[in-house]
C-alpha cells in the first residue's frame, strides 16, 4: 500500500492534517532558501561596507560608496539617521550623545528586524509541526480501533490502513518540524554575528560623531565633508 492510497483512504480530518502539514513544509522551506540567500548576502555586506566607511576621509564621501556595497541597506539607515539633525522636537533635546543614542538605536532596531524576518515562522513551524502530525497519528489509531470494533475481531485488513496512515503522520510532522529548527537555530547564530557587528557599528559611529561633529547655528548637527574627516578608526 502507497502513500497516495493511504491519504486517499483517510477522512477528512487525515486530508486536513496532511495539507496543513504539506503547508508548513512548502512555508518553511521557503522561508529557509530566503533567509540563507539574505544572510550570506548581509554578514558580506556589512564588512565590506564598514570597511569602505572607515577608509573613506568623510561622511559625505562614504555614503554613495557604501550603497554599492549594501544591497540589503542594513548601514546606511545608520549613517542616515545619524547624520540627519532633528530641529524643534523633543529629539533634539540632550547633548549631542543623547540625541545620538536614541536615533542609533532605532534605526538599529528597523535592521534587525529585517534580519529577524521569517525566524518566528521557523520556529513555530519546528513547535507544532510534530504535534500536528500526532494528531493525524492518533485519528489513523482510533480508526484502527474503530475497525477492530466493527468486524468483532482483528483482521489485517482492518488494521494496516489505519496504522499505517498513523505512522506516516508521525514521520511527516517530524520530517516538516526538524528543518525548521535546525534552520532556525543556525540563522539564529548568523543574526547574531551580524547584529554584533551592527552594534558595534553604531557605537562607533556614535562615539565619532558626538565627539568631532560640530553644532550648526540652530543646534543640529553638521555633517558635511569639512565637519567630520574620518582617518581611521577611533581607538
Amino acid at each position: 500500500m502507497n502513500l497516495l492510497a493511504l491519504l486517499t483512504e483517510g477522512d477528512v480530518v487525515t486530508a486536513l492534517v496532511a495539507a496543513l502539514l504539506l503547508a508548513m513544509s512548502v512555508a518553511s522551506w521557503v522561508a529557509i532558501l530566503w533567509k540563507a540567500w539574505l544572510l550570506r548576502r548581509a554578514a558580506r555586506d556589512v564588512a565590506r561596507s564598514t570597511a569602505v566607511f572607515w577608509q573613506s576621509a568623510s561622511i559625505e564621501e562614504a555614503t554613495p560608496k557604501i550603497a554599492a556595497f549594501d544591497r540589503e541597506e542594513l548601514v546606511l539607515p545608520l549613517i542616515a539617521a545619524a547624520s540627519a539633525p532633528a530641529k524643534g522636537q523633543l529629539a533634539a533635546a540632550g547633548s549631542r550623545a543623547q540625541q545620538l543614542t536614541r536615533v542609533l538605536r532605532d534605526a538599529l532596531h528597523a535592521v534587525l528586524h529585517k534580519l529577524q524576518y521569517g525566524q518566528v515562522l521557523l520556529a513555530t513551524v519546528g513547535s507544532t509541526a510534530p504535534f500536528v502530525g500526532l494528531l493525524g497519528t492518533v485519528w489513523g489509531i482510533y480508526h484502527a480501533l474503530v475497525g477492530i470494533a466493527a468486524a468483532g475481531q482483528i483482521t489485517i485488513d482492518k488494521v494496516s490502513g489505519p496504522v499505517g496512515e498513523a505512522l506516516i503522520m508521525t514521520a511527516a510532522g517530524l520530517a516538516v518540524a526538524i528543518p525548521a529548527v535546525l534552520a532556525y537555530n543556525i540563522f539564529g547564530r548568523n543574526i547574531s554575528r551580524i547584529e554584533a557587528d551592527l552594534e558595534g557599528f553604531a557605537f562607533d559611529l556614535r562615539e565619532l560623531l558626538a565627539s568631532t561633529m560640530g553644532a550648526s547655528p540652530d543646534g543640529a548637527p553638521s555633517v558635511g565633508a569639512e565637519s567630520v574627516t574620518v582617518s581611521g578608526r577611533p581607538s
